[in-house]
């Protein structure tokens, strides 16, 4: 997993790293630092196994312009790798180069086209770029091969999101969920699934992830959106006495507190 993020823009995504990076199908946040580089050079009697395995620990130390040096010195001796373009390309988003990430994946997917994590990675790069619709046709194609990631549908929710189609949006976040119901838990440590370029957009989602939850049966974390929204100022809070989403948790007495916490309303 995940970009960076002009007034609240946010950024949140999960990538798939196929073995050594966590998830990165797991949700982790990108915190930009000063690129650093160690004094050694990838030896070049080493094996294409061992240059990467040595790659993998560097970025699993944020070393990540090293993990280059080695995964594309493992690129020599092994230049079929769709693995180590993967890999590239994650340290090249992770160093906010989601251009080049972009030709990495790309070549990945080139030397084995039924790569799911690479379809995904460059939607991620896409998404970055605010080329939202890009970024919806690789989530979809890495979907079309691996079905069951929960974060490859959560980052579609997420391209829907930023492209308003709040709908689509909320179909994908539903998969999300129903194949990793802490699929949000993970993400509200790390970031937010979607591109938010505006309080109101900000509270819009917090909104339908209170109505997901809901559906799911999750009172708890149906609450703490729903609670969110409220926070956040949106406006069309009274449909929630409505939406047949919150049926079952209107019974619930802690929805009458929370929405007691609505802020008055402003003349303009």
């Amino acid at each position: 997993m995940l970009p960076p993020i002009s007034p609240l823009v946010f950024v949140y995504f999960a990538l798939a790293s196929g073995s050594a990076f966590p998830q990165v199908a797991q949700n982790q946040q990108i915190q930009v630092a000063p690129p650093m580089r160690q004094i050694v050079s990838p030896p070049q009697e080493a094996s294409a196994e061992e240059l990467e395995k040595q790659g993998d620990e560097y970025r699993a130390q944020k070393q990540h312009l090293d993990a280059i040096d080695y995964f594309r010195a493992a690129l020599v001796k092994a230049p079929q790798s769709a693995s180590l373009y993967n890999k590239i390309g994650i340290s090249e988003l992770m160093l906010q180069r989601p251009r080049d990430a972009a030709k990495d994946f790309e070549q990945a997917i080139k030397r084995n086209p039924k790569m799911a994590d690479a379809y995904n990675n460059l939607g991620v790069s896409e998404y970055i770029r605010h080329k939202n619709g890009a970024a919806v046709k690789q989530y979809k194609k890495a979907i079309t091969i691996q079905s069951d990631s929960a974060s490859f549908y959560s980052n579609l929710g997420a391209a829907y999101f930023a492209k308003k189609e709040f709908e689509h949006a909320a179909e994908s976040y539903t998969h999300a969920v129903q194949l990793d119901p802490q699929i949000f838990e993970h993400t509200s440590r790390t970031g937010i699934a979607a591109q938010v370029t505006s309080p109101a957009d900000r509270a819009r989602y917090d909104y339908i992830l209170a109505k997901i939850y809901a559906s799911a049966g999750d009172r708890d974390h149906s609450l703490e959106f729903l609670r969110k929204a409220i926070e956040d100022g949106y406006k069309d809070l009274n449909d929630a006495y409505r939406a047949p989403e919150f049926a079952d948790l209107r019974k619930d007495s802690r929805f009458a507190d929370v929405m007691k916490q609505k802020p008055p309303v402003i003349p303009e």
